[in-house]
């Protein structure tokens, strides 16, 4: 069985740091693609970040030179680092692997709160 969990979010000071985990039970190879999305209190979920199993990476603007995306293959793990948070970087994130299957699937989020 897949499931993916996040776990790192929390509350932090503005300009502060965060590091967001999601391990992926049942392997990490079984997906072409993870991605970490966010949902702000009110907005539509939102791609932040996302990482294919070759390595190639996206940033939505509002992240890019801030937020870095990696994965751990032997680990099952992927990461987003976030540097310099800003208040609107607060919403719950959530983390999506793109099964090879064709299927998607989804974490239950952890929530980041950043204060300014």
């Amino acid at each position: 069985q897949v499931q993916l969990v996040e776990s790192g979010g929390g509350l932090v000071q503005a300009g502060g740091s965060l590091r967001l985990s999601c391990v992926a039970s049942g392997g990490i190879f079984r997906f072409d693609a993870m991605g970490w999305y966010r949902q702000a209190p009110g907005k539509e979920r939102e791609l932040v970040a996302s990482i294919t199993s070759g390595g190639f990476v996206y940033y939505a603007n509002s992240v890019k030179g801030r937020f870095t995306i990696s994965r751990d293959n032997a680990k099952d793990t992927v990461y987003l680092q976030m540097n310099s948070l800003v208040a609107e970087d607060t919403g719950d994130y959530y983390c999506k692997g793109s099964g090879r299957n064709g299927v998607d699937y989804w974490g239950k989020g952890t929530l980041v709160t950043v204060s300014s």
